[in-house]
């Protein structure tokens, strides 16, 4: 042995297992199903009406569902062999459907909707087979019956198919409940265990992968509201202060929870574990990321009228879209029982209130008003959180703050 390969003293020689990391081709699975995002904000950019904004979350609800069991299921079946990867394709395929018929989900393109959505459960259902053999049909069937379901919708209009879409929702909520339970006669803790045996690292990036593709979102919506308008100092002022407001909501999770929360997650027991990643990267991460679709329409939408009192529709998307995604960080603290959460909460009405700058005084003064709100907010927590650190605060507000550089 050569002194170069030589292990060191005291060392052990044997390899450690390497942690497993979100893969090339499940990062190209997120970006298909970004576009089903993509074409929300569109839908919503072309009618901001409550009645769009509630099939938008109709649409999403039903599509994150099942994006969240993708991730759940590549976090215990790795795209690692030729079999898995064609699958997963053909998943992405079948998402592919779904986002070109959204347009015209609740319009004559629902049943094409529902196909492709079936088609996504099915491919999801036989990969699992991989890791949960027989007991993949606990959850295989209610994720089927909300497909099928998403598909009646398609032969009704108005009342009828929201109720078709709200049945889906119940029957995936349901869901979960199924699949703690399982055959008689396991186990409910030998369940629980083997659906909370997830990879902590994989499971926290996948997400926040995804969340960032989502912040793109946001500024291609930057893009497509300047248009063709002549640059001027006005327009790139909103400009940037549009890139603010995403950055801003950036920095509340990318810098402030997501290391805690891996941390969090990781020291949660298996049994314990489906919960939290039920509770955190399912409930909590709707809001975030339907925040994020809503304020990429309302940049759309008021990016060429800076100087212009905006209509109630634009200006509610936009400080709509900041609430609900500061909502859903919240609960995403309460979770993962990371503090302090009150400014948080506190900023989430007086956010919404920058709408009425919006309508009554001008488009740049709501977005100048959501830039200072969000910086004032980050500010008085990191201020806070140095006082905790110093006096010795709660272990989940020092997990906070070890992860958070200086503002």
């Amino acid at each position: 042995m050569t002194e170069s390969t030589r292990a060191p003293a005291g060392r052990s020689t044997e390899r450690q297992p390497a942690a497993q990391r979100v893969s090339t081709l499940e990062l190209f699975f997120d970006l298909v199903f970004v576009f089903t995002l993509t074409q929300l904000t569109v839908l919503l950019a072309q009618d901001l009406s409550f009645a769009t904004a509630g099939r938008v979350v109709l649409i999403f609800v039903v599509l994150f569902w099942m994006y969240a069991a993708y991730a759940y299921l590549t976090n215990q079946v790795p795209p690692d062999r030729p079999s898995r990867r064609l699958l997963l394709v053909v998943g992405m395929g079948a998402f592919l459907v779904c986002a070109l018929a959204i347009p015209r989900a609740f319009s004559g393109g629902g049943v094409v909707f529902g196909l492709g959505f079936l088609l996504v459960v099915l491919v999801h259902s036989a990969l699992y087979t991989r890791s949960h053999g027989r007991d993949v049909i606990w959850y295989a069937v209610p994720n089927a019956l909300a497909a099928l379901a998403v598909t009646a919708a398609g032969f009704f209009h108005g009342l009828a198919a929201d109720a078709w879409w709200l049945l889906a929702i119940v029957v995936q909520f349901v869901t979960p409940f199924l699949a703690q339970a399982g055959p008689r006669g396991r186990p409910a803790a030998e369940l629980r265990g083997q659906l909370g045996g997830l990879e902590p690292g994989h499971f926290v990036e996948r997400h926040g992968l995804l969340l960032i593709i989502a912040f793109g979102e946001s500024v291609i919506a930057i893009g497509i509201g300047i248009g063709s308008r002549p640059l001027t100092v006005g327009l790139f002022s909103g400009a940037f202060l549009a890139l603010a407001v995403a950055v801003a909501l950036w920095w509340t999770y990318f810098v402030r929870d997501e290391g805690a929360a891996e941390e969090t997650f990781r020291t949660t027991s298996p049994e314990r574990r489906f919960r939290l990643a039920m509770n955190a990267y399912y409930y909590a991460f709707l809001p975030m990321l339907l925040g994020v679709a809503f304020l990429a329409a309302g940049v759309k939408k008021s990016l060429g009228h800076l100087g212009d009192e905006l209509h109630t529709g634009p200006a509610l998307a936009l400080a709509g879209g900041v609430a609900l995604f500061l909502a859903g960080d919240v609960a995403f603290r309460a979770a993962m029982r990371l503090s302090p959460l009150v400014y948080r909460a506190a900023a989430v009405p007086v956010v919404l209130g920058a709408a009425l700058l919006g309508t009554r005084v001008a488009a740049v003064a709501e977005l100048l008003a959501l830039v200072v709100i969000l910086v004032a907010m980050l500010a008085a927590e990191t201020r806070a959180c140095r006082g905790v650190a110093s006096d010795g605060g709660s272990p989940a507000a020092g997990r906070a703050h070890a992860a958070e550089p200086q503002l």
